[in-house]
């Protein structure tokens, strides 16, 4: 059963099974010198992130584990990654983990690595649709072996009546085990957030359209 926090309501604890528990919280991050009113959309979504959380863990249990992605290592070398690569998740994390939670690897260092490079490739362009398909094709494969590698770790490391916390980004296209009880997290801030994207997104064509009359 998956929960979308503050769009349902949800029913009395006692209708939940027990078993393993993963709290989903679509992972945002935002540019090191963000656009005016950004900033605060994204510490907003985080604020309500942290009061969702602490909802669910008082009333379902609190995190034993948190995974998070683009962190291939535990312990403090995986704080220190996690800390460098989003203030925001690594807060909720950080709470977390001072409250006695362990933080897992999920990823495998030479398949991130590998899909980071040819994501790379892919944003810079091709000239020749022959490079493209071929970069495309390597880049399809390498995610979905990493989305195979994450998934495996999570059904590998959440223990029966166990509860993770897994931060990574929408669209992640992870199928997770059939026995694990996901409940997505998606407070206000993030349509919020969305909204400030497409705005942004359509303001050029607008520009356009102005300057063509």
């Amino acid at each position: 059963m998956s929960e979308e926090l503050g769009k349902i309501e949800r029913p009395p604890v006692s209708e939940f099974k027990a078993g393993r528990r993963l709290y989903f919280v679509p992972l945002v991050f935002a540019p090191r010198e963000p656009e005016p009113g950004l900033a605060e959309i994204v510490q907003r979504y985080w604020e309500q992130v942290e009061a969702h959380l602490a909802n669910l863990e008082a009333k379902l249990g609190a995190v034993h584990r948190v995974y998070h992605e683009l962190v291939p290592v535990g312990g403090e070398d995986g704080i220190k990654i996690l800390g460098e690569l989003c203030e925001g998740s690594h807060q909720i994390a950080k709470c977390r983990l001072e409250k006695g939670a362990e933080l897992t690897p999920i990823e495998d260092r030479q398949i991130l690595a590998e899909f980071m490079d040819w994501s790379r490739c892919l944003a810079i362009g091709m000239q020749s649709q022959q490079a493209l398909t071929k970069v495309y094709e390597c880049y399809v494969d390498a995610q979905k072996r990493r989305n195979d590698f994450i998934a495996r770790q999570i059904d590998e490391t959440l223990q029966a009546e166990e509860t993770g916390l897994l931060l990574v980004r929408e669209g992640h296209q992870v199928t997770f085990p059939t026995d694990i009880e996901v409940f997505y997290v998606a407070p206000p801030g993030l349509d919020e957030l969305k909204r400030w994207v497409r705005q942004r997104e359509a303001a050029p064509e607008s520009g356009e359209s102005e300057k063509e009359k």
